[in-house]
């Protein structure tokens, strides 16, 4: 069977962080706060809501007490940005090339699921995928494995080839014992040098034969849990 590939949304397929950055701001904007820089709020990024909102939080004067009122508003906002949202070059070559080969692909994404789907809609991107795990799909986020694992048990193999753009998917595949590509042009606190890959690139063009090298790799769950070390 053809190894499937699994990719990360933000930062990996899309470039959302302009959309995120309209989003935080607006939000301390109906506070009457002043708005951060994209840099900054990049730092929020990877694990989710509920953690994005925290940092934001303890990053300026937004009002702890009403983290849930916060949250409510935040997700409206969070929804809306989809149309600031716009797929990276080479996204939709890449994405046409696979299918056309007869590779199932999957997502595994921390983004909650009422943002996910207008973004989806809005970069041409739903309907796309075999399996669709969102942040909220299961009890536990990554970096827990688990949803990673889900994605694959549901494209019907146990292995194959996670692509992502951070530290996060970088840990997920760890510890899920899969082969990792790493995006550099997406979202990272760290140099690509310090986040665990076994290939990085930064054109989806050299993707399909990163896949076919490294799915090549590892033909036996021997090999699978050697990969890491």
């Amino acid at each position: 069977m053809t190894a499937p590939v699994v990719f990360d949304l933000d930062g990996t397929l899309i470039d959302s962080l302009p959309g995120i950055t309209g989003a935080a701001n607006a939000l301390l904007d109906d506070r009457g706060l002043p708005p951060l820089g994209q840099a900054q709020v990049a730092g929020f990024v990877g694990h989710g809501e509920q953690v994005f909102l925290d940092r934001l939080i303890a990053a300026t004067d937004l009002d702890l007490g009403e983290r849930a009122t916060l949250m409510a508003r935040f997700i409206t906002l969070y929804k809306a940005a989809a149309r600031c949202t716009r797929l990276f070059d080479g996204v939709r070559e890449m994405l046409d090339g696979f299918d056309a080969a007869g590779v199932a692909m999957g997502l595994c994404t921390n983004k909650p699921s009422a943002p996910l789907a207008p973004v989806l809609e809005e970069t041409g991107l739903a309907g796309r995928f075999a399996v669709v795990v969102a942040g909220d799909t299961l009890p536990r986020r990554k970096p827990d494995p688990a949803p990673l694992h889900h994605a694959f048990e549901v494209l019907g193999h146990g292995s194959g080839l996670y692509v992502g753009d951070s530290e996060v998917d970088a840990e997920t595949a760890q510890r899920a014992g899969i082969p990792f590509a790493l995006y550099t042009k997406g979202i990272r606190q760290k140099p690509v040098a310090d986040i665990p890959h076994q290939a990085a690139f930064d054109d989806f063009a050299l993707l399909p034969a990163i896949r076919a090298r490294l799915c090549g790799q590892v033909s036996s769950s021997a090999a699978l849990q050697s990969f890491w070390q």
